[in-house]
């Protein structure tokens, strides 16, 4: 296959180069680039940040989170984990599959959209149509550090919380268990690169090209907008002991934006919580807007004894 190279390690570039080549690059015949991400969950495009990613933890360890423009779930991708892309009328994951078992590793595809090894799934992939073409892009876990993937779509309500820890551990694997003649995933990148080029032409984009590319991470793949904005309507509830009680908020959200909220609990207050509640909607659902609509507001009348930081600490801690 044809292919292109890419070095970015930066998701939101690497989300944009995949709509721009699915949308510009256009060939008779698949092409493929291999690629990674700092460490970053990446939701499909039509799932809802809040409810599907724990993101009190992405926030305490640093990690990003992404959309991307496929389906399916929520995925963690580290520096040890290989992500490719194949674009083109018909791409299939069928020759990672045949070059992972040239590899020696007994791969299979199974189900909707993964590949097994084992009984354990080491791949997931998700496609999208275009006007003109199709791309699939997948992962390829080679050494994932698999207790930060737990935690991070471990949420109330989540599949993996349904099947537990345990069981997902179970579920999912490494390849490096499976490649001892590869002990680093740059060996494996560059070998398979080779297999699936099998000397075939590098496509190179131009400078506008590229820069085009960023423009679109820029304004588009990074922004709050996209990333938490197409999140449609979801609930959930923040629970905390603040100096005046016990204090809980029932959330509402819609595209990123507080739609309804009330607060309940053993607290002490001077006037009904639910004035503070009414400032809060049509807020978006981060801390810096809700510490702006907080600004001004004597927050120890509703909750005696607290201040905004309190409140904050209650939805973001």
């Amino acid at each position: 296959m044809r292919y292109l190279l890419n070095n970015s390690t930066d998701p939101y570039y690497n989300m944009a180069l995949d709509e721009f080549c699915l949308e510009n690059i256009v060939s008779d015949e698949p092409y493929f680039y291999l690629w990674r991400n700092r460490p970053s969950v990446i939701i499909g495009l039509n799932q809802n940040a809040y409810s599907e990613v724990n993101l009190d933890y992405l926030k305490a360890n640093g990690i990003l989170l992404a959309r991307r423009v496929t389906g399916g779930g929520a995925v963690y991708h580290d520096l040890q984990n290989l992500n490719y892309t194949i674009i083109g009328p018909t791409p299939s994951p069928q020759p990672m599959v045949d070059a992972l078992r040239g590899l020696g590793v007994p791969a299979e595809l199974t189900g909707r959209n993964d590949i097994f090894v084992g009984g354990r799934k080491v791949s997931g992939y998700a496609r999208r149509v275009s006007k003109r073409q199709e791309i699939i892009h997948g992962t390829l876990m080679y050494d994932v550090d698999i207790d930060t993937l737990t935690h991070v779509l471990d949420v109330p309500g989540s599949k993996m919380q349904a099947k537990g820890i345990g069981s997902v551990r179970s579920r999912v694997a490494n390849l490096k268990e499976y490649l001892p003649g590869f002990p680093t995933l740059d060996s494996l990148q560059t070998t398979l690169q080779q297999i699936l080029s099998n000397g075939d032409v590098l496509i190179e984009l131009t400078e506008d090209q590229l820069s085009e590319v960023e423009m679109m991470a820029r304004e588009k793949f990074s922004t709050w907008d996209f990333i938490y904005g197409r999140s449609r309507q979801t609930g959930f509830v923040r629970k905390a002991k603040l100096p005046c009680g016990t204090v809980e908020a029932n959330v509402t959200l819609d595209r990123g934006l507080i739609t309804d909220i009330s607060f309940s609990g053993d607290f002490m207050f001077d006037h009904p919580v639910e004035e503070l509640a009414s400032s809060l909607v049509d807020c978006r659902f981060e801390r810096s807007a809700i510490s702006q609509a907080l600004d001004g507001a004597d927050v120890s009348r509703y909750f005696h004894g607290s201040d905004a930081e309190d409140v904050l600490n209650l939805f973001f801690s």
